[in-house]
């Protein structure tokens, strides 16, 4: 395994029998396997997941059989030396004073070599771990309810909006795992336990496992991915002055979550809860149904409730952390792709590859909160390959990070509670409004007269 690891960042391979064939194709004689293998790489990921889509519910809730390391490979073979090196070893990527990095230069190490670098345990999905977060969580949420109706006091009810709220997002987390498949390898149990974490919050668990799958198997495209992506000029441009206003102005973004599952981003059309959404095939629109059903349920429910106990008793109870649990989830998926120090690559055409695009996702440390939500800042290594376990996000990062070198961004240390973000956040939502119509590799761009505008109004 070792000397596989060596071989995908790049170094010459000691001659030796392989026990399994190689990924790289070593001979000239294989021109043409080489380019079918390309052609493959370099196709848009939704087209091959079109394909695959209706063979296994697996296939379509985990990262891409066939990513992009093999074209990696080929291409920093043909480009030559990349950020100031031809051959990098393992490390040798955290070193400062080279000849200065460039974020978007394809990396000269290769998905196999993340890959080979993580434990094997940390591939391994513990059901009964597993549904005891599921436990755990859920008997938090009740806790904190219980408490916050016997006390019922003005002092109480804040601490309980946020602490509830959080909850809830540990909930959607959960679920999110579900999602992926990280959760067990039991499909059925996959599906029970997401559709009762996120239909209780109000989220179409089918519908959004899926729009999220499209958002991690085209990560960092710019037309393609699905979750907070770039607009284009021309779109930037023909939005009009309110939308643009609510879109780059905070606190807008982050409740926008809401109406993103009933109507996609600028640019996009389509709902979660619509069946027959640009969203999902035929064949998907089944469990879509059963998702919407599944929400309308608990809203019902929500609605019985209101009239049991009274709408503002279910407002100070539910509502309220609903919309606390909004913020969370749109603050902390913004800045998983948003927000760092310096910009970072958005691509298009061949030069898009699932490595290129997870690369450019963004760990963030939560403080106290990082238990709370499952090591969920723990992203970069969750957007590569999102089967691992969150239990197991942490430690499959550490042994990633030789491997990762400068392309892996270490996030800045959190006090008790991540206050230090909303300075990333803020500075994001004035800097980061559009990249450009054309370039296969783009960079955010500022529109310098958005808030003049708002100013002058």
């Amino acid at each position: 395994m070792a000397s596989r690891v060596v071989s995908e960042c790049g170094l010459r391979p000691l001659p030796r029998v392989y026990p399994r064939p190689r990924m790289g194709i070593p001979s000239a004689a294989a021109a043409a396997t080489q380019l079918q293998f390309r052609a493959l790489l370099e196709a848009p990921s939704m087209a091959v997941s079109r394909e695959r889509r209706g063979r296994g519910w697996e296939l379509r809730v985990n990262a891409p059989l066939m990513v992009g390391f093999v074209d990696e490979e080929f291409r920093e073979r043909e480009r030559g030396p990349v950020n100031g090196v031809v051959e990098m070893k393992l490390g040798e990527g955290d070193r400062d004073g080279d000849g200065g990095f460039d974020p978007g230069a394809p990396p000269p190490f290769g998905l196999a070599a993340i890959r080979a670098a993580i434990p094997k345990h940390c591939w391994v999905k513990d059901p009964w771990r597993s549904m005891s977060y599921v436990a755990r969580d859920v008997a938090v949420v009740f806790g904190l309810a219980a408490a916050a109706a016997f006390f019922n006091h003005w002092a109480v009810w804040p601490l309980y909006w946020f602490a509830q709220g959080t909850m809830f997002w540990a909930l959607f987390v959960l679920g999110h795992d579900c999602g992926h498949g990280s959760f067990s390898n039991n499909q059925k149990l996959n599906s029970v336990v997401g559709h009762l974490l996120h239909s209780s919050i109000l989220v179409p668990y089918h519908g959004w496992r899926i729009s999220h799958r499209t958002h991690h198997q085209n990560h960092g495209h710019v037309e393609n991915d699905e979750s907070w992506h770039p607009l284009s000029e021309k779109i930037y441009r023909s939005l009009d002055t309110a939308t643009r206003t609510l879109r780059f102005t905070l606190p807008f973004p982050m409740l926008a979550y809401p109406v993103y599952l009933w109507g996609r981003s600028p640019g996009k059309s389509g709902s979660h809860f619509d069946p027959k959404s640009d969203l999902f095939l035929p064949n998907e629109r089944k469990d879509v149904i059963t998702s919407t059903v599944c929400w309308s349920a608990m809203a019902a429910l929500l609605v019985c409730l209101s009239f049991v106990m009274g709408p503002v008793q279910m407002l100070k109870l539910y509502a309220i952390p609903n919309l606390i649990f909004v913020i969370w989830l749109d603050l902390v998926t913004y800045l998983h792709h948003h927000g760092h120090d310096e910009k970072l690559p958005w691509y298009r055409g061949k030069e898009w590859s699932y490595l290129r695009g997870g690369l450019t996702t963004l760990d963030r440390d939560y403080g106290w909160i990082n238990n709370i939500h499952h090591d969920i800042g723990t992203h970069v290594i969750h957007h590569l390959f999102p089967q691992i376990p969150h239990y197991h996000l942490v430690e499959a990062t550490e042994a990633a990070k030789p491997v990762l070198g400068k392309y892996y961004r270490v996030p800045k240390k959190s006090g008790p509670l991540p206050f230090h973000l909303i300075g990333n956040l803020v500075r994001s939502m004035k800097e980061d409004h559009f990249v450009s119509d054309t370039g296969d590799v783009v960079y955010y761009q500022k529109d310098s007269e958005l808030h003049k505008s708002q100013k002058s109004e």
